[in-house]
This record gives structure tokens, C-alpha cells and sequence, in this order.
């Protein structure tokens, strides 16, 4: 499944999203419930199908986040990642409750962003045959990989990252003549994202063909031309970051999609937004320390919330081709074309990969 795919369409969705939290200065959950507020049984079976949907995935994710950082831990330490889990989530749970964590999420991005720079760099070190990269370029899902296309589509256009970015576009931006720069930050985000994922794959292709991974931490030859000996104990410092800022960022997605559905304010002040981000992590720590694979888990997550997509984008694009909401800035026939297109696509991708997991 190509790429180009999930770029453009990320920019396509997450544009819409932004669009919508900036003009109405409401997250597109909140604009779910007013939209069809005339409609209460369609409201309440869209709310509620899509509101279990994210919780279940966010539990996974959650485990998964754990777990993948224990890995990363367990690597440098040698103590099982099972045991470290349970500790690594309770240390999160104390800082979800703390009021300002900026200062922590800007130093975690610093470190993903140092390991996404080495990815970069290391593509070129190995010098990989491009002619065969550029030919890889061409589409196509390899037979019984459709589960496994479900959970890149369920995380690159991850359903609670619509949710989420239409409120962060809300709190950053709240002019009409700052959607030129709400599209130039996701252009700018998503670009570097497929880069990254471009240095990953073609590092992977170059140096680890025949080559069996048994954990994470072992895909840590891929930096070997680059880092030497000092490859591994670097990824395993990437891993313990990118999970970490994940295990942070999903249980806030949850709450923000469920804070935004019944009315609750997001933010600590209500208790029921703070409850669910703890019960977001206690799952999580409960999944993490049972010692399932973590690469079962993430699929899971992803196809769950592949699985939910479909409902997430047709209710966008809808919403925000409506001229009552978002007056002339709503969607011109293009875009209405172009986000019925995608949504066709994950339908088509969510039944068929369900039928085949039966």
C-alpha cells in the first residue's frame, strides 16, 4: 500500500480537522454532537460506536506504549520487560497528574528527533540501490498482508489524531487567515514523517536482509554503519522516548474524544477527564505486564481503529462540507471527492480485512 496514499490523505483529513477547530473554535467531537443534535438516534449511535471504538484502542495503545518502552529499557538493563512495565507505567501515571509537563515533551521530542536525524543520515551511509527503492515505489498489497495495510492506514490516519489536532488547532490558531499556516505545519510534520519512515524502510531493506528480529532493540543493526557499538544502547534510548511520549499523548486522546462527546471540560479541573487519563494507564499497565508481544498488540490497536475510521471520516468530510458550520470556507466539490474517495478506501480495506480476521 503506497505511502503517497496515507500522506495525502493525512493532509486531506488532518487539513479538514484543523479547518474545523479554527472556524468554530470547537474540536470536531463537540461539532459531532452539535450537527446532529437534530438527529438524536443517528447522534447517539455515531457517539457511542466511535466513543467505545477510540476507548478500546487507547487501552491497547496504551499497553503497547508501555511495553515498547520496557523494551527499550529491559535492553540496557537486562530486567524483563514485563517487570519493568508495571513500574515505567505507575511513574506515568505521576506525571499525567502533574500541571505542567511542556518542559517534558519538548525534551522527548528532542530525543525522537535525534534518532530520526541518524535514520536520515544512515539511509545515505549505506549507500542502498535507489533504482530498487524507486521501483519498490509502486502500489501493491501483498497477499494476506490486507490486516496488516488496516493497521498502517488505523496509524498513519489514526481516527484519534483527528480528534486531537482539531483541538490543538483550536487552541493555536483562531483566525481564518492563519489556515495557511495550520496547512503549512501539518505539510511540514507529515513531510518529515514519510522521510523518516522512507530512511527506515530503505535502511532496513539495505542492512538487515535474511536477517531474523527477535525484539526491537535488534533492528538497532540498521545503525550499526553510522553508530558502531553504540547503535543499540541509542535505539533502545529512542524506543524508551517514543513510547513514553506515546504513553503521555494517548490516554489525553481518549479523554479529549470523550471530554468533547458529554461535555466535560479537558483539562484537570474535572474529575472525570483526569479519571479517564488514569484509567487509560491502568489498562495499560495491566496489558503491558502480562507480557504480550507488543508488535500484537500495536496491530490490534491499529486495526481496531482502522477498523472505526471509515465512520470518523465520512462524519468529517460531512461535517465540514456543511455551509451552516463553516460557511464559504466549507469544502468545495473537490474535496468533497476527494475525502468521499478516501472514505471508500478504508471501507472497502476495514470490511475486507475484518472478513479475513474471521
Amino acid at each position: 500500500m503506497d505511502y503517497r496514499f496515507f500522506f495525502f490523505s493525512v493532509m486531506l483529513l488532518q487539513g479538514m480537522s484543523a479547518k474545523l477547530g479554527i472556524l468554530t473554535q470547537k474540536g470536531l467531537a463537540e461539532n459531532i454532537v452539535d450537527t446532529f443534535a437534530s438527529r438524536p438516534v443517528l447522534k447517539k449511535i455515531i457517539v457511542w460506536v466511535i466513543a467505545i471504538s477510540l476507548t478500546l484502542g487507547g487501552f491497547a495503545y496504551a499497553g503497547g506504549d508501555l511495553t515498547g518502552t520496557s523494551i527499550g529499557l529491559s535492553a540496557l538493563t537486562g530486567i524483563p520487560a514485563n517487570y519493568i512495565a508495571p513500574v515505567w507505567g505507575i511513574i506515568i501515571l505521576v506525571i499525567v497528574t502533574l500541571h505542567d509537563i511542556k518542559w517534558l515533551e519538548k525534551l522527548l521530542c528532542v530525543c525522537v528527533g535525534f534518532m530520526a536525524l541518524f535514520f536520515i543520515l544512515t539511509m545515505f551511509v549505506v549507500k542502498p540501490d535507489f533504482g530498487a527503492v524507486s521501483a519498490g515505489m509502486v502500489p501493491y498489497v501483498p497477499k494476506g498482508s490486507l490486516i496488516y495495510c488496516l493497521s498502517l492506514i488505523g496509524t498513519t490516519i489514526g481516527p484519534q489524531n483527528i480528534f486531537i489536532h482539531s483541538v490543538s488547532a483550536k487552541r493555536t490558531w483562531n483566525k481564518p487567515e492563519q489556515l495557511a499556516l495550520s496547512r503549512f505545519d501539518i505539510g511540514l510534520t507529515m513531510g518529515t514523517g514519510a522521510l523518516i519512515t522512507i530512511a527506515v524502510l530503505v535502511t532496513s531493506a539495505t542492512t538487515m536482509p535474511g536477517y531474523t528480529v527477535q525484539s526491537a532493540a535488534d533492528i538497532a543493526i540498521q545503525l550499526e554503519p553510522l553508530l558502531g557499538s553504540f547503535a543499540k544502547t541509542f535505539l533502545c534510548l529512542g524506543l524508551v522516548a517514543a513510547g513514553f511520549s506515546s504513553a503521555i499523548i494517548t490516554p489525553l486522546g481518549v479523554s479529549y474524544v470523550l471530554g468533547g462527546f458529554f461535555g466535560w471540560e479537558t483539562d484537570r479541573s474535572d474529575k472525570r477527564y483526569f479519571w479517564t487519563n488514569i484509567l487509560v494507564i491502568t489498562f495499560g499497565i495491566f496489558i503491558a505486564a502480562t507480557g504480550y508481544n507488543p508488535l500484537s498488540i500495536i496491530i490490534a490497536a491499529q486495526a481496531f481503529n482502522g477498523a472505526v475510521l471509515p465512520l470518523v471520516v465520512i462524519t468529517l468530510v460531512y461535517i465540514t462540507s456543511q455551509k451552516s458550520v463553516l460557511g464559504n470556507y466549507a469544502n468545495n466539490i473537490w474535496s468533497k471527492i476527494a475525502g468521499a474517495l478516501v472514505g471508500l478506501i478504508t471501507i472497502i480495506l476495514g470490511v475486507t480485512s475484518i472478513i479475513s480476521i474471521f
